[in-house]
């Protein structure tokens, strides 16, 4: 299930891809136009700030903006910065340790199918594609 923290930077994102040549926008005006929380919004543009995905200037004129062109971003590298991994299962993780029963588990090939059906859903997504 994806979480609220997901979805909000989502409209963030949108919202920063509206007005990609406005510049930087404050995250005040983010927050009002979205009716989200300013506070909540500062916790997830932090990780967007981490990884890259967004630029952060302070003071006058301040504020946040693209690091790309809103055509570059898939829905699925937002979300995996929001939420962390996607995998539907824990055995499907990046860097999980090889499960002992992955050679007679019977539901394995479902899981992993639906792994890639998700995977593929969002990163063929860009957030060009939901404005």
């Amino acid at each position: 299930m994806i979480s609220t923290k997901g979805r909000y930077a989502l409209r963030l994102m949108i919202e920063l891809a509206r007005r990609h040549n406005e510049g930087c926008v404050p995250l005040k005006d983010i927050a009002a136009q979205e009716n989200i929380s300013k506070k909540y919004l500062e916790i997830i543009v932090k990780d967007l700030v981490n990884a890259k995905l967004l630029t952060g200037t302070s003071g006058k004129g301040g504020g946040y903006r693209l690091s790309r062109e809103p055509e570059e971003y898939s829905v699925g590298e937002i979300l995996e910065v929001t939420e962390g991994s996607l995998a539907v299962v824990a055995c499907l993780e990046k860097g999980a340790e090889k499960c002992p029963r992955a050679a007679e588990c019977d539901t394995l090939s479902m899981w992993s199918e639906l792994d890639h059906i998700i995977h593929d859903f969002f990163y063929s997504k860009k957030l060009t594609d939901l404005l």
